[in-house]
This record gives C-alpha cells, structure tokens and sequence, in this order.
C-alpha cells in the first residue's frame, strides 16, 4: 500500500486539533475550581486584557484619562479561564501547523534530493556516453587513415 495515498498525518492533526477543545474545557473548569489557578494564573490576564480592551475601547470613543475598574474575583477567573482555553486551542492548532509544515517541508527535501541524485545520474551517464563517442570518433578516424594510406587495388587483366 502506497504510504502517502492516505493522508494518515493529516487526519491525526485533525484528531488533535478535534481533542483540544475538550481538553481545553477540562483546563477551563478546573481552573475555575482551584483558587491557585484563579488567582495566579487566570485572573492577572483577565485583568490586564479586560484593562487593554477597556482602554481602547475609551479613547476610541474620546475619554482619555478616564481610570477603569478591574473586574470582581469571579468575573476574571470566568474571563480567564476563557482565555486559558482559547490560548490552549490556539496553541494546539498551531503546533499542528508547524508540525504539519515540517512533515510537508521534509517530503519537499526528499524529492528535491531524489531529484538531485536522477540528474547527477543522467549527467554521469551522458558524461560517459561522450566518452565512449570520442573513443569510437577517434576509432574511425584510425580506420579512415589506414584505408587511405593501403594501395590501391590494382586493375585484374
């Protein structure tokens, strides 16, 4: 069977990139769970994307030196456990992408290789070919000198 008739690879990434969802919902709500996760690693970046959204957010709409509030304990552990799991699924597919850009990479290699070994061949082969047509021109051109230089054969009577 023909190994690459049946993208084999690419269905796995799929899988993966299929199994990163649940995974990252599992995360979701375990951080939600463990007071550790809230608050050291889902509520600092809720609150600091709550504060970069707020903020363009206001001078977009021409309040400038406006302070803005950060969000209650609960709303940034959901926020950010939202974001936890995004940024999971994210880096799940892309890990996906580049190890699919390097599987495709090292099959480009590999032809471009197998490529490179058929032309050195053929050149070899034509470099040899013209070896043996020198041999054989300079053959003939023997031939021709020693018929030239035998006598003529004389007239019978």
């Amino acid at each position: 069977m023909v190994v690459g008739a049946f993208p084999i690879a690419k269905l796995f990434y799929l899988g993966v990139r299929q199994m990163s969802k649940p995974v990252a919902n599992r995360i979701k709500a375990g951080a939600r769970r463990s007071e550790f996760f809230k608050t050291y690693i889902c509520s600092p970046p809720a609150q600091l994307y709550h504060w970069i959204e707020m903020r363009t957010k206001m001078r977009i709409m021409g309040f400038r030196g406006s302070t803005i509030k950060p969000l209650n304990e609960e709303a940034a552990a959901e926020l950010g456990a939202e974001l936890l799991g995004e940024a999971i699924i994210f880096l799940i597919g892309g890990g996906c992408m580049i190890l699919e850009y390097s599987r495709q990479a090292t099959n480009s290699r590999r032809k471009e290789d197998e490529l490179n070994e058929t032309i050195s061949s053929l050149q070899q082969q034509v470099g040899e070919l013209a070896l043996t047509t020198e041999t054989l021109d300079a053959q003939l051109r023997e031939v021709n000198r020693l018929l030239l230089s035998l006598p003529a054969p004389q007239p019978q009577k």
